[in-house]
């Protein structure tokens, strides 16, 4: 077993990290399977096939009402889609807090998120001798992720829901509308899986087989 005083990542996060990944994906492909439902995207508090959308996703539809330029329907998947999406996004709430309360009880952000008073953001790529830390980039880069992406997107998904919009319409209001918040969503999802492309590439290029095994098992070594 690894020495704790050695340990790259700890368990708290190691675990936190793993279950993201699985419901990330989970939301990922359920949400998938809801835009083909209706490509379209809208501002404002309504949004339907007779009004001109903001933007539109160049796919075909699962749906005949929703006019997309192509001659046939995708198969209707949205029954399973929304289920999968609901549950994986409650889960991925409640990792969500175990990686708070971790990240506070273990010092996690303060050792390894947040940067240093004389800290310069620049682009490098990681060095051996960052093998056990973060750089500055990669710091804030991840703080952008936990505390304003991920907050960001659990809001529009829930000023998307009825329930929340009868119960507390300002989260709704804010955001500009349910089809606004339906469309920061998107955006958001868009700027996650940019994130989670670019952090993929990061990790085989500073050497996958170990920091794989580093966030598996916790040991630098």
């Amino acid at each position: 077993m690894a020495d704790a005083n050695k340990l790259r990542h700890h368990y708290v996060v190691r675990l936190t990290h793993w279950l993201t990944v699985l419901c990330f994906f989970a939301l990922l492909v359920s949400g998938i399977e809801i835009l083909i439902s209706h490509p379209r995207f809208y501002w404002g508090e309504a949004g339907n096939a007779a009004m001109q959308p903001l933007f539109v996703i160049p796919i075909p539809a699962s749906r005949a009402t929703v006019p997309t330029g192509y001659n046939f329907v995708l198969p209707d998947q949205n029954g399973w889609s929304r289920f999968l999406h609901f549950q994986a996004a409650w889960a991925v709430v409640f990792v969500g807090l175990i990686y708070l309360v971790g990240g506070l009880v273990t010092r996690h952000f303060r050792r390894n998120l947040l940067p240093a008073g004389g800290d310069i953001p620049r682009f490098q790529w990681p060095t051996e001798a960052e093998g056990t830390s973060y750089n500055v980039l990669q710091r804030l880069t991840y703080l952008g992720v936990v505390f304003v992406a991920f907050p960001l997107i659990l809001w529009t998904g829930l000023a998307m829901s009825p329930a929340i919009a009868s119960v507390a319409p300002d989260a709704v209001i804010l955001l500009g509308g349910q089809q606004s918040a339906r469309t920061l969503h998107f955006v958001l999802t868009v700027l996650l899986v940019g994130f989670l492309v670019g952090h993929v590439a990061m990790v085989w290029l500073a050497g996958f087989r170990k920091r794989t095994r580093a966030m598996i098992t916790g040991d630098s070594e």
